[in-house]
């Protein structure tokens, strides 16, 4: 792999700021965001006067713990432009994420929005190795969801070159990377396995293509999956991390000189950790809830909105802002299974620590009787694996699952290509309990 570490001098002042700069930054940013919020956001209004809160009562950033949390259900009820903090004139550009109603969670961009998201997914790529000139093919999903156009506006930002292929059309997609010859995709880590393997059916050997980074991100992916990414593909896999209600992909990201957890665009996004059950901030190191502040945004602030997602927050090393861990799980993927708590993430780590067996797995819950259960189904990586072969491979992970998450499963080990592939997020887990 090629040595694509920035200079000091490619960074932002920020970047390099003391602690006590970037706080200062954040709490004057932040007194201005709660005020916006109060003024022109009445559900905020409403919750922040219940709470016995004001923008004013900040005065440190540790005030921000006594104003109240804003959870996806808000966003559902205030459907489909309750949020917004200026006239819909105002806003230049909308995006969505799926909601389990079937209506999206709609959020909004003004001009100076788009110009903040942009400048931060052309920090993120940068810090991912991503230069100038640089060719990025883009395989995230266009439209509504916000990874496809935000890292395109990015990475034309950074002044690269970018091919909009979207997702889907896997052979095309791979066909593309040989023909212009990009040198970095960005993708769902899930949909990149699904690409490695269509380039091994096809006898093409991943290591041939120009590709020098690939930027990963928009579902949790393990240390596991990015060593097998970058053993095969001679590549660097950066983790990127954003959300659609917070501004979309470029909140966060690795260094490709460090791989040691993604740095908080703090200047813009301030991060908390909480409690998942009591709601209680917790200090630095400690795992726990990641909670987002917007600190700039204009049509859709967001106050202290609870991710699900679950992490820690660390010191920074690469850069002077602080880290969050990869991402474990979330609070909302979290499977109870017989009263253990068990991720998905888990199991792909156990899974990619066999050899034998692929990054391609799916996960069923399923009721027995009273008592739920949980299928594990994962590929081999040889066709010509016999059934005794795939037999042994099965009592392996359902050996390993028993011993490091203490539960017992299902476990079947299929032929190659026998699961359904994703063009975008994996869909991991299927609850079949109510079906």
């Amino acid at each position: 792999m090629q040595d694509l570490s920035p200079r000091t001098i490619d960074l932002e002042p920020i970047e390099r700021a003391s602690r006590d700069e970037i706080e200062e930054v954040q709490l004057e940013r932040m007194k201005w965001s709660l005020n916006h919020a109060y003024k022109h956001v009445p559900l905020y209004r409403q919750r922040f006067d219940e709470a016995g809160v004001h923008p004013g009562d900040i005065t440190e950033l540790k005030d921000l713990a006594r104003f109240p949390f804003t959870v996806k259900d808000d966003l559902r009820k205030t459907y489909p432009f309750g949020m917004f903090a200026v006239p819909l004139p105002e806003v230049k550009r909308i995006h969505g994420s799926s909601g389990t109603t079937g209506k999206p969670i709609v959020v909004g961009y003004t001009q100076n929005d788009l110009n903040m998201w942009a400048d931060m997914v052309a920090r993120s790529l940068r810090a991912a190795g991503v230069r100038k000139g640089m060719m990025v093919h883009n395989a995230y999903g266009y439209g509504l969801f916000t990874g496809g156009l935000g890292l395109h506006a990015g990475a034309e930002r950074l002044g690269c070159t970018v091919v909009p292929m979207s997702g889907g059309q896997t052979e095309r997609q791979i066909q593309l990377i040989q023909d212009f010859k990009p040198d970095v995709i960005v993708v769902t880590p899930s949909y990149m396995m699904t690409l490695l393997d269509e380039m091994e059916r096809l006898n093409i050997d991943p290591r041939s293509t120009s590709l020098k980074v690939g930027i990963f991100g928009a579902e949790p992916w393990t240390e596991e999956m990015r060593r097998e990414m970058e053993q095969k593909l001679d590549i660097h896999a950066i983790d990127i991390y954003g959300l659609s209600e917070v501004v979309g992909p470029g909140v966060a990201c690795e260094t490709v000189e460090t791989k040691d957890g993604l740095h908080v665009w703090e200047d813009h996004f301030y991060p908390e950790i909480i409690d998942p059950v009591t709601g209680e901030v917790l200090p630095d190191g400690e795992e726990g809830e990641l909670v987002f502040t917007s600190l700039t945004k204009e049509a859709f602030p967001i106050i202290r909105y609870r991710t699900r997602d679950l992490t820690r927050l660390l010191p920074g090393t690469a850069r002077s802002f602080r880290r969050i861990e990869k991402i474990t799980g979330r609070n909302d993927d979290m499977i109870i299974l017989r009263g253990v708590n068990l991720f998905p993430s888990q199991i792909e780590e156990i899974i990619l620590g066999i050899p034998g067996l692929t990054a391609q797995y799916q996960l069923k819950l399923k009721k027995n009787g009273r008592m739920d259960s949980l299928d594990v189904l994962v590929e081999c990586r040889e066709v010509a694996q016999g059934e005794q072969d795939r037999h042994t491979l099965a009592k392996q992970v359902k050996g390993r699952i028993k011993d490091v998450i203490g539960v017992s499963v299902h476990t079947e080990v299929l032929l190659p290509l026998s699961l359904p592939r994703s063009e975008g997020k994996a869909k991991r887990l299927v609850d079949l309990r109510n079906g």
